[in-house]
């Protein structure tokens, strides 16, 4: 059996960022208060685990952290009023927001102050999606699909901004803009908030899966970037299995195949990915 694995499997540098930076509150003394997160630091539920180990307290409501707390803003953020809300009710806020979400919230805030609707390409209940949204006071219109995108009633005599979460599909996201735009008198700017790394990312698993039987996608099941990579993979004509763990891994099925691909999404732990590679290599 031949083994792939993607050089960009494993964490991105946003989720790095996130996890360095609640670390350091980790690490600091003295703190005024308990350290919470509002929902998940990031979307693993192995890294989440351990955090919790740590005495890193996850909240699913703002209501839930009490005045006086630390809270660290989840890598997908929060929407603004919430950190705002947060802040005013004597709150510690340390914003670990991904850069790449938060340039997106910018383009979309700055874009979409002139009165243009914004339709934005993404998973509607995402926490992503939801920061992204809370950056304009205008009217929105949220699709995952390009048939959803076809079926949007739109008012010629208004004019549109589309944007997409940050780890949407790419070329979906261009077909999308090639439907709208043709559209006959239709007032659309297009602008681009799909991550390099996502786009880098699918783009690795497309060529691995190209040269597979069968490729491994490893992440946690509510990551919306892992289930991407394997739709993607799919949508190339290979067959592709999400497992959040190696202990998951159908290792009667897998020694069928000559050729497994193995890759991984943004939030998955590397050493994770060693873990079902130990394992492929086993077999």
């Amino acid at each position: 059996m031949e083994f792939l694995r993607a050089k960009s499997a494993g964490f991105c540098m946003g989720v790095s960022l996130a996890l360095n930076k609640l670390d350091d509150i980790i690490e600091k003394k003295d703190l005024p208060g308990d350290i919470y997160i509002l929902g998940s630091i990031i979307h693993n539920p192995q890294v989440v685990a351990e955090y919790a180990q740590k005495g890193i307290i996850s909240a699913d409501a703002p209501e839930d952290i009490p005045a006086g707390s630390i809270v660290v803003i989840r890598a997908h953020g929060i929407t603004k009023q919430v950190q705002q809300a947060l802040s005013e009710r004597g709150i510690l806020v340390v914003d670990a927001t991904c850069p790449k979400v938060k340039d997106a919230c910018l383009l979309i805030e700055e874009n979409t102050d002139n009165g243009r609707v914004l339709l934005l390409f993404g998973e509607e209940a995402h926490p992503e999606v939801k920061c992204l949204l809370s950056y304009t006071t205008g009217d929105t219109v949220v699709f995952d699909t390009l048939e959803e995108c076809r079926k949007c009633d739109l008012d010629p005599t208004r004019k549109y901004c589309l944007a997409a979460q940050t780890t949407q599909d790419k070329h979906v996201f261009d077909a999308i803009s090639r439907e709208l735009l043709k559209r006959k008198g239709l007032d659309l700017l297009v602008i681009n908030t799909i991550c390099d790394a996502t786009r880098m990312r699918q783009g690795e698993a497309t060529k691995i899966a190209d040269k597979s039987d069968f490729v491994i996608v490893a992440g946690g099941y509510n990551s919306s970037n892992t289930r991407r990579l394997a739709q993607v993979i799919e949508a190339s004509g290979t067959k592709a299995l999400h497992v959040e763990t190696a202990d998951e891994l159908p290792l009667d099925d897998l020694q069928k195949f000559s050729k497994i691909g193995l890759t991984a999404g943004a939030s998955t732990p590397k050493k994770i990915v060693d873990e079902i590679q130990q394992v492929l290599e086993s077999l």
